[in-house]
């Protein structure tokens, strides 16, 4: 029988039923094998991150004790295994808490172990989140969920999604969910007010839709709850670094590892997702009416005796109009659709209950859209933008 040593402490080996190595044999320090035992269920596996991954797989019953490995990676470059300080400097895959902290929490190194992956191998920000034990067996399981879905590996590499993926995994769904009554709602507006000129306007439909797919995208991207290792940039301007701070939605929770969010920064988030959405409604319906006085340009040099099919509007009053109400009513609805209803309500009453959770979303929305709609009436109308008698503009349903 063999004995090994890990972190100080000796446990048998016996029975091996493979050994993987690169040159067939074991590296050995005077401090023994570096190797770790992790539990598998049904079966251990032992791994050597000195120099090279080394691994042997034995039946459970043939360990004993179970020892947790504490350290990930390191080694102190001659093949001695993971050390009860931490940091390694070997070439291996991680090592301990690099900032001299405690170790890194056996379950992550378990996970980690179990998928083949080293620290090194996850984007910087990642790492750091693992290294300074914020990232939970829980996120890591999901980022690994994600990584294996074909759509979130699409976009996985595009600042933000990776964040909102890893708070919450439904994301896409929602996304979906809301562009597709969007896009439902406004052909079906649009439709009402063309009637019969629907298909020979159908460019001017595509334009006004494409307009609100926008809006929908932006109004489900920002209050999205997001979970970043990223370190926060620091700027000699104190504003700046305040909203650096805040969350992306005021009420969400606070994410596994992170710090509580005060008061003033859940503020800030509506604050700043205002001035956002303020910018996003100004832009997106100053495109959406040049688009569309663009191809009516284009009809009336084909056309001349083409008349306009709605009298010119002020494009700048409505625009700025359009930005304050998404700055304002879009904003604080959709922080609470993300935040409480969804984040705090249905995902935690129906936790597991994915279909469930999806269903509910899609019934919260479709009231959030059309609550919206009548909010924007009441609101150019105080505006004195539109009189009582006037039909509502198909452009405005959010």
């Amino acid at each position: 029988m063999l004995v090994f040593q890990v972190s100080r402490r000796n446990f048998s080996w016996r029975d091996c039923e493979h050994v993987i190595s690169p040159d067939g044999t074991w590296r050995r320090s005077a401090h023994g094998f570096s190797i770790g035992c992790i539990n598998l269920s049904s079966r251990y596996k032992l791994y050597a991150w000195a120099h090279c991954a080394d691994r042997a797989e034995v039946a459970k019953s043939d360990l004993q004790p179970v020892v947790p490995v504490v350290a990930l990676g390191g080694g102190d470059g001659n093949g001695s295994g993971g050390n009860d300080s931490g940091g390694g400097r070997g070439d291996g895959g991680g090592g301990n808490n690099s900032d001299g902290g405690q170790p890194m929490d056996p379950k992550i190194v378990a996970l980690l172990a179990a998928a083949g992956r080293s620290v090194d191998s996850f984007p910087a920000d990642f790492k750091l989140g693992l290294l300074t034990n914020r990232v939970t067996p829980e996120i890591l399981q999901r980022y690994f969920s994600m990584e294996a879905n074909f759509l979130a590996r699409l976009v996985w590499g595009i600042d933000g999604f990776r964040e909102r993926l890893l708070a919450d995994p439904s994301f896409f769904v929602k996304l979906g969910i809301e562009i597709g009554i969007g896009v439902v709602m406004k052909i079906t507006a649009e439709y009402t007010k063309r009637k019969e000129n629907f298909g020979r306007e159908i460019d001017f439909v595509f334009a006004n839709t494409l307009m609100a797919i926008i809006a929908d995208f932006m109004l489900t991207w920002l209050p999205a709850p997001t979970l970043s290792y990223r370190p926060r940039a620091v700027t000699s301007n104190a504003v700046a670094n305040f909203f650096a701070r805040c969350p992306d939605n005021a009420f969400q929770k606070v994410p596994p590892g992170m710090e509580p969010f005060t008061l003033a920064q859940r503020l800030g988030a509506i604050l700043r997702n205002g001035s956002k959405l303020l910018c996003v409604g100004f832009c997106a319906s100053m495109i959406g009416v040049g688009v569309t006085n663009a191809l009516l340009g284009v009809r009336q040099m084909m056309d001349p005796s083409l008349a306009p099919p709605n009298a010119p509007q002020n494009v700048v009053a409505t625009s700025a109009a359009y930005g304050v109400y998404m700055s304002i009513s879009s904003n604080l609805r959709y922080q609470v659709i993300a935040g409480i209803i969804e984040e705090r309500g249905i995902e935690v009453m129906f936790k597991g209950k994915h279909e469930l959770c999806h269903l509910l979303s899609f019934a919260a929305r479709t009231g959030n859209t059309f609550l919206g709609s009548l909010l924007w009436v009441d609101f150019v109308r105080l505006c004195g933008m539109q009189k009582a008698s006037e039909p509502q503009q198909a452009a405005t349903d959010h």
